[in-house]
Order: structure tokens, then C-alpha cells, then sequence
């Protein structure tokens, strides 16, 4: 069969302009070392910092170490299937996360990927994890409240959005359950919550996500879970991963409440992964830029100026003591990048005074500027009230014989104590709290007995509820008291209509 030289001719211009030119470079690199979830790679020359690089099986990894002679790789999943010689591909891009309102009501991890059995989440936008914080001239002061729906906050220790309020305390001091009521009291205030739960146990995050879903407060939260299980690398990721995705809205003009549960696992796993890349370890034999790892996390909190969209991002860590010591190494480091703590006690804990804050050792440094004019009126004189009835409390207990005044102060303390403490799950709105603070700071409840203090506030707020709806709405709206005769003469009628437990 013959081949005519025109076809052959006409064969070779279409295999010219159907010719592809574009070349392919990938940077690939060879494992030469693999352990406890982290690699070195040689041959990566050019890896950026924090670089996300591709396993050979398809288990990412970030770039950490760029050394002269090898890349030190933390393994972000599996590795016991990554081995020596295995290749290692650049990806070309920084670690980054999904974001956007996509993940409104799911549970991820620290990379974005969905765990809650709903399905992918499909997201159009990523952030890096690591970004600068908003500089000096692109924020404003702290200027509005975030109210917690927590007495003992919003009282004592007021934050602002865009604040970063430290909550410290040992195990078991209710840490967790003030984030949840803060989450849960954020509903209704036009707020977008993240959860970053780091090394807790899966069925414990399970109950709090539960907690959300029950009480409405799921659907403008975004829960980001790297459970006790996971790689150290997971957990030292988490706090980036969510600050990302809070920085998408307070750049669109949004209000972002982030919580760090907790900051303490997040240090350990830092730790165990510096080690590892044989990063050396500084004070206290602790890898030395601890206090940079969550400075450069807690730094990009902020209220931004109104010309950049006036949106706001609240940071609430938590740091884990032991027996107390609020002096230690990592609970220090965090305090000194905060703007104040709260401190949870377990000996108030454990006499029953929940929330278990300490307001001699809580301070807030800016909430003041940003707590409603109202409360600010009737909490005035309660930190003081709490302090002297502490003092003369351990003194009482040495002497019977008390003066008309030490026992006025006495009992004016035992009322306060009782009406800052507060049920599980149940946040209070603002006007309520400040009525309840106004009768007992007006002398109202002198006259009460102890016992029947909380029967007291809870039916108040339901004659409120029904008989002074101006009243609630006027502290509401105007953030200011009401008129003193109408909040007087308010509190004397429901007085009348309260019984106590001996009568």
C-alpha cells in the first residue's frame, strides 16, 4: 500500500500545530528520613516556610525546618505508610484552609475536611493558616461589648469585641462551660462563633457540638476538632486553622468570637514536634519561641477602623494550671500577650460558687471602655464588695461578736456571692443582669434571706417578663439605666408579691 507525499505532508502540519509545548517542573524531593510524624526530605531546595508538600501516597505534609543540606516535614495524617527513598512533590502554596459561610453549623479539622458525616463542604475561598496580624493604623479601640450572658463577666471583667481575655484555671473548673454559655448567649447578637477544640477527647467535643445543635447556637458556629488522637502536628495547626477562618468575616465586616480549648495541649504538642525537628529548646527546657507561637495567634485579634469594614475578631484562650500556679511558664506567656484574664478557682468551684472566678486575681484592661453605661452604674462598687467580704470572711470565722457594720458588709457579700452564681447552660440576657445587680446593690435584698436569693432573682425575672417589658427594653436599647423611681417601684411591687421559704 503506497503512502502519498501529500498526505505524509498534511499528516506532519497537524502533528506540529497539535504540538504542546508547555513543559511540566515539579520540584521533587527523596524521604531519607521518617518517625513520629515527621520526615526530611533532600532535594527540596527551594520549599518555602510552611510550604504544603505532597507524599508520594497522597498524605500531605508542611515544610518547618529549612535546613542546608534537608527540609523538615511535619506529616499532616498518616505516616506509617510514608517510607526512606519515597518521593515528596511541592505543592507550591503555603498551608491554607478553607473559609467562608459554608462552614457555618459543621465540625471540621484542622484542615478544613468535614468530620461530621454531612457531606463535603464546598467552598470557593481559602486562607493561608499563618497571615500577619491588621496593623496598628488598621484598628480602633475596643468599643462594644460582647456580653457573655455570664453575671460574673459581664459584671466584673467585661471583654469588648476585639479583645483577647485569657481564661485560666486548673482541671476541672468549668473553662469549657463559660466558652459554651458565651457561644450560647451569641445567638441572638448578630455573632459568628468558632470552637477550636485542641486534645480533647472526640465523644467530649460530640457533647458540646450537641450542646450548640440543642440549644440553636450551631447554625453561626464552626466547630474545628483536632481530637486527643491525632498527630501532634493536627494539634499545633488547630488555633491557625481557626483564626483563618475568623479573619474571612472580620474582613467582610463581621463580628468573630474565637475560642482556644486549650492553648496548654496546643504548647505540648508544639514541644513534641520541635523536639522532634531538634529545634532547640529554651527556658524551662521548653522549645524557645513558645511565647512567639501564640503571640502571633493571639496578635490577630482586633477591632478594625471603620475603614476597613469595622468588623471584629475576639480571641478567648484557655491555659490549664497546676494547683493554681497562675506564675508558671506558659500561663505567664499567654497573660503578657493578653488584654486581662479570669481566673477560675477550684476551691470556689468545689464550695459550689459557679462560676468559679476569682474577681481578685480577674481583671479585664479594655472591656471597661466597652461595658453598657447601665452596668457599669450598678457594678461599680461589687469588686470591692467581693474583696472586703473575702477579707473579713477568713476574719469572721476567729470572732462571734461582729459590729453593726462588719456584719452589714457580711451579709451584703453573702448575697453577692449567691447572685453571681449561675446555672449550667443558662446565659442571662444583659437588662436582667443589671436589674438583679441594681436591686441587690440598692439594698434590696438586705432583707432577703440567703437561701431563697436565687428563688428570688429567677421569679423577678419572670415578673419582668411580664410586668416590665419597657423597663428590659429601655436598658436594651438605650444601654443606659432607666429612670430610678420606675426601677425602684418596679422591684418594691414584685417585693410584695415574694414570699420566702419560712413564711
Amino acid at each position: 500500500m503506497s503512502i502519498k507525499a501529500e498526505e505524509i505532508s498534511s499528516l506532519i502540519k497537524q502533528q506540529i500545530e497539535n504540538f504542546d509545548s508547555d513543559i511540566e517542573v515539579n520540584d521533587v524531593g527523596t524521604v531519607i528520613e521518617v518517625g513520629d510524624g515527621i520526615a526530611r526530605a533532600h532535594g527540596l531546595d527551594d520549599a518555602m516556610a510552611g510550604e504544603l508538600l505532597e507524599f508520594s501516597n497522597g498524605v500531605m505534609g508542611m515544610a518547618q525546618n529549612l535546613e542546608e543540606g534537608n527540609v523538615g516535614i511535619v506529616i499532616l495524617g498518616p505516616f506509617t505508610d510514608i517510607n526512606e527513598g519515597d518521593e515528596v512533590r511541592r505543592t507550591g502554596r503555603v498551608m491554607q484552609v478553607p473559609v467562608g459561610e459554608e462552614l457555618l453549623g459543621r465540625v471540621v479539622n484542622p484542615l478544613g475536611q468535614p468530620i461530621d458525616g454531612k457531606g463535603s463542604v464546598e467552598t470557593t475561598k481559602n486562607r493561608p493558616i499563618e497571615s500577619p496580624a491588621p496593623s496598628i493604623m488598621d484598628r480602633q479601640e475596643v468599643n462594644e461589648p460582647l456580653q457573655t450572658g455570664i453575671k460574673a463577666i459581664d459584671a466584673l471583667v467585661p471583654i469588648g469585641r476585639g479583645q483577647r481575655e485569657l481564661i485560666i484555671g486548673d482541671r476541672q473548673t468549668g473553662k469549657t462551660t463559660v466558652a459554651v454559655d458565651t457561644i450560647l448567649n451569641q445567638k441572638d447578637e448578630d455573632m459568628i462563633c468558632i470552637y477550636v477544640a485542641i486534645g480533647q477527647k472526640e465523644s467530649t467535643v460530640r457533647g458540646t457540638v450537641e450542646t450548640f445543635r440543642r440549644h440553636g447556637a450551631l447554625d453561626n458556629t464552626i466547630v474545628v476538632s483536632a481530637g486527643a488522637s491525632e498527630p501532634a502536628p493536627l494539634l499545633y495547626m488547630a488555633p491557625y486553622a481557626g483564626v483563618s477562618m475568623g479573619e474571612e468575616f472580620m474582613h467582610n465586616g463581621k463580628h468573630v468570637l474565637v475560642v482556644y480549648d486549650d492553648l496548654t495541649k496546643q504548647a505540648a504538642a508544639y514541644r513534641e514536634l520541635s523536639l522532634l525537628l531538634r529545634r532547640p529548646p529554651g527556658r524551662e527546657a521548653f522549645p524557645g519561641d513558645v511565647f512567639y507561637v501564640h503571640s502571633r495567634l493571639l496578635e490577630r485579634a482586633a477591632k478594625l477602623s471603620d475603614a476597613k469594614g469595622g468588623g471584629s475578631l475576639t480571641a478567648l484562650p484557655f491555659v490549664e494550671t497546676q494547683a493554681g500556679d497562675i506564675g508558671a511558664y506558659i500561663p505567664t506567656n499567654v497573660i503578657s500577650i493578653t488584654d486581662g484574664q479570669i481566673f477560675l478557682q477550684s476551691d470556689l468551684f468545689f464550695s459550689g460558687v459557679r462560676p468559679a472566678i476569682n474577681a481578685g486575681l480577674s481583671v479585664s484592661r479594655v472591656g471597661g471602655s466597652a461595658q453598657l453605661k447601665a452596668m457599669k452604674k450598678v457594678a461599680g462598687t461589687l469588686r470591692l464588695d467581693l474583696a472586703s467580704f473575702r477579707e473579713l470572711e477568713s476574719f469572721a470565722q476567729f470572732g462571734s461578736d461582729l459590729d453593726k457594720s462588719t456584719k452589714a458588709k457580711l451579709d451584703r457579700g453573702a448575697r453577692t456571692v449567691e447572685i453571681l452564681k449561675q446555672g449550667l447552660h443558662e446565659p442571662l440576657a444583659v437588662e436582667k443582669q443589671v436589674m438583679i445587680i441594681y436591686a441587690l446593690t440598692k439594698g434590696f435584698l438586705d432583707d432577703v434571706p440567703v437561701e431563697d436569693i436565687t428563688r428570688f432573682e429567677s421569679e423577678l425575672h419572670t415578673w419582668l417578663d411580664e410586668n416590665g417589658k419597657e423597663l428590659l427594653s429601655t436598658i436594651r436599647e438605650t444601654g443606659k439605666l432607666a429612670e430610678a423611681d420606675d426601677m425602684n417601684k418596679a422591684i418594691e411591687a414584685f417585693k410584695k408579691t415574694f414570699l420566702p421559704s419560712d413564711q
